[in-house]
């Protein structure tokens, strides 16, 4: 196996790049379709819709989960309206239903993301879920997208919790690439990190530490800054090549156990996976200053400390355990962490992180 990093084709971020989306398109082919999420459709392309139609551009409704029944009905509507490029505008679910749609068509991907909550973006592999939301598999692209125009007037305009989400999950991107070349554990572009990914990785996590909290507030008044910048690149582009080019361990295998609990739903992935990363601390005997210094982010910005903050404050041990066991399954990537990994273990590490998280909490009341 060989050193590996990936890249998406081109990466442009500024204020109103959304203005170019016709010029990518018509350079990559014809026949342009942008599945859209709802908040997409409704709020922002209406302004765009005739320079969309002048440019033989069409929009599509996404349903909401990015499943194979989604799957299946957005390839025949390829294959019927002839679409040369494919463009995935909204959130994660809606960029990663594009992605898949887009490689098993064999054709171009842009990605627009409406929000800075995941790093999906950039990333060649996608989550596909079971259609009541239940993590099913990743699935790995041939290619990553050929162009990621990130608008930052439209994310700044965004729910500032989408940005918080954005911060959990780009959290995890240097604690999961460390523990892969602690292990030297394959990525997830199936190589060995390189000295870049692994670079990137680590200026992701210091980025949020510098600019989370200056980049929340800006999110609040929903105006662009340059701490807001840095954090929209941190979540996007810095996550997304770190954690494909560096690999992926405890925290997102916790989050997808976490998936098997109905109560967590309605929480978004990067809440998940903060609580993924707290526990990986607990799970790989991080040091007490470390740990500290990650708790203190997640409670500075917003991010979820405890199983309370992910629905489960009632949750019992057997049921608890469920999420355990769907995190180390074969195949997850909590298995680059070192030494045996084991259900147990995991449900200790919970359990350990919530009670460090409520005892923070009681102290500052």
């Amino acid at each position: 196996m060989f050193l590996k990093t990936v890249f998406p084709g081109k990466y442009i971020q500024g204020e109103k790049t959304l203005e170019q989306l016709p010029h990518w398109v018509n350079l990559l082919g014809k026949n342009g379709l942008i599945l859209a999420s709802r908040t997409a459709r409704e709020k922002i392309l209406d302004k765009y819709s005739s320079d969309l139609s002048a440019n033989a551009i069409y929009i599509e409704p996404f349903q909401g989960e990015c499943c194979e029944n989604e799957l299946n009905r957005l390839s025949h509507i390829i294959s019927r309206k002839q679409i040369g490029v494919l463009v995935g505008m909204g959130g994660g679910k809606t960029i990663d239903t594009a992605k898949i749609a887009a490689d098993r068509a064999k054709i171009p991907v842009i990605i627009v993301p409406t929000i800075a909550s995941t790093d999906a973006p950039c990333s060649g592999c996608a989550i596909v879920y079971s259609a009541e939301g239940v993590f099913d598999s990743v699935h790995y692209q041939k290619m990553n997208p050929q162009v990621v125009l990130v608008d930052t007037t439209i994310i700044a305009e965004a729910p500032i919790r989408f940005l918080i989400s954005g911060m959990g999950d780009a959290l995890a991107t240097w604690f999961e690439a460390r523990s892969c070349d602690r292990t030297q554990s394959a990525n997830e572009c199936g190589g060995y990190s390189t000295m870049t990914g692994l670079n990137l990785a680590r200026l992701c996590y210091d980025t949020l530490l510098m600019y989370g909290a200056a980049a929340k507030i800006a999110g609040e008044k929903h105006i662009v800054t340059p701490a807001l910048n840095h954090i929209i690149e941190a979540n996007i582009l810095l996550s997304g090549i770190g954690f494909e080019s560096s690999g992926l361990a405890a925290a997102h295998s916790i989050h997808n156990g976490l998936t098997a609990l109905e109560e967590t739903h309605s929480f978004y992935h990067g809440e998940k996976v903060a609580f993924g990363v707290l526990t990986g601390l607990q799970l790989a005997d991080a040091s007490p200053q470390e740990s500290a210094a990650v708790f203190s982010f997640c409670e500075e910005i917003g991010l979820p400390t405890t199983l309370a903050d992910i629905g489960l404050q009632n949750i019992d041990r057997n049921r608890l355990m469920m999420a355990a066991e769907k995190a180390c399954a074969p195949v997850e990537s909590i298995h680059h962490e070192a030494g045996i990994i084991t259900p147990e273990k995991v449900l200790n590490a919970m359990i350990a992180a919530d009670a460090m998280g409520k005892a923070r909490k009681s102290v500052k009341i």
